[in-house]
């Protein structure tokens, strides 16, 4: 992630120290199952936030639903399994600066 500028990443594993170093553009949702993701991850340059918008939730699961259709992956089933309870272990990671675009951008088309 140290390199992404644009774009999101949907991370369903473990992630190491220092995550999110250098993150100035794009948007992760990373997995926290085991309630250690805020430790290990740089804030210097970006946010963490729950999930709350609807659209958003929808987004992520179509594409978790995508994955485990591809894949066949057991962590995507389970977590499908259990959606309601599942979707609130996920952390949103998104950079001050483009947080600051998007909202700039949504403001112009409004």
């Amino acid at each position: 992630c140290e390199y992404m500028t644009g774009g999101k990443i949907i991370i369903l594993g473990d992630t190491g120290k220092n995550f999110a170093a250098g993150m100035s553009g794009g948007i992760a949702y990373v997995l926290n199952e085991k309630n250690k993701f805020k430790i290990k991850c740089n804030t210097e340059m970006v946010d963490l936030e729950e999930l709350h918008d609807k659209k958003e939730i929808i987004w992520l699961r179509k594409y978790i639903e995508k994955h485990h259709f591809l894949t066949g992956s057991p962590k995507a089933k389970k977590l499908l399994l259990n959606w309601e309870l599942e979707v609130n272990k996920f952390v949103k990671v998104i950079p001050y600066e483009y947080r600051a675009v998007l909202n700039s951008l949504k403001n112009k088309a409004a």
